[in-house]
């Protein structure tokens, strides 16, 4: 027979949980996406409610060279093709694939990032720097932030293609590749967001 303590302590016990090794890494990195979210989400609400304070300066019409945007977009979106070819080459296990793909990608990340560069230092040399007026401080802060992420992803890819090229395709890595996959594609789709509410309709409207 049971004394009341040892019922007590029974009561309380409790079957050990299992979890998947990982299973909080990507829990928690959805978490950070989800705060990049809203990080965007000010941005472009800020661009919205500036976007036609132009202080007597230029606006989008008179700044955006849209082919060279295009081409920039262009860029961008072909560098999420090639990291899905690096995802497909992961999993079937040829690391010399995936190390291949991955550079394609930084190499797309980085053109995407010199041509933007490029454009950033053009508006300025024209005297449309971020202080010029509202617009342009929220044109820089969306499009800049953008960018900043991308040039952290680059890095990112960076260190994950010399731990690929150390360790081989142990699952700690391929969880790091698995969420640069989701961080790289969620710039993809905030760029396509930046590409149609700044550039395109800045230049229709």
């Amino acid at each position: 027979m049971s004394t009341p303590a040892a019922a007590a302590t029974d009561f309380y016990v409790r079957e050990e949980e299992h979890h998947a090794p990982g299973s909080s890494t990507h829990l928690g990195f959805w978490i950070y996406l989800m705060s990049d979210c809203l990080i965007f989400a000010v941005l472009f609400a800020t661009y919205g409610v500036l976007g036609t304070s132009l202080a007597g300066g230029p606006g989008p019409r008179d700044l955006f060279d849209l082919p060279l945007v295009a081409l920039n977009t262009t860029l961008l979106l072909i560098s999420s093709i090639t990291y899905g070819f690096a995802m497909l080459a992961m999993h079937a296990g040829d690391r010399r694939k995936l190390l291949q793909w991955l550079a394609v990608t930084g190499l797309f990340g980085a053109a995407f990032v010199g041509v933007e560069l490029y454009e950033f230092s053009h508006l300025i040399h024209e005297g449309a720097g971020p202080q010029r007026s509202g617009f342009l401080s929220a044109f820089f802060a969306l499009v800049g932030t953008h960018g900043l992420h991308v040039s952290f992803g680059i890095l990112w890819l960076i260190v994950l293609v010399a731990q690929v090229s150390r360790h081989g395709l142990i699952a700690a890595n391929q969880r790091r590749i698995t969420c640069l996959s989701l961080f790289w594609h969620f710039l993809d789709l905030v760029w396509i967001g930046v590409f149609t509410f700044v550039y395109l309709l800045g230049v229709l409207r």
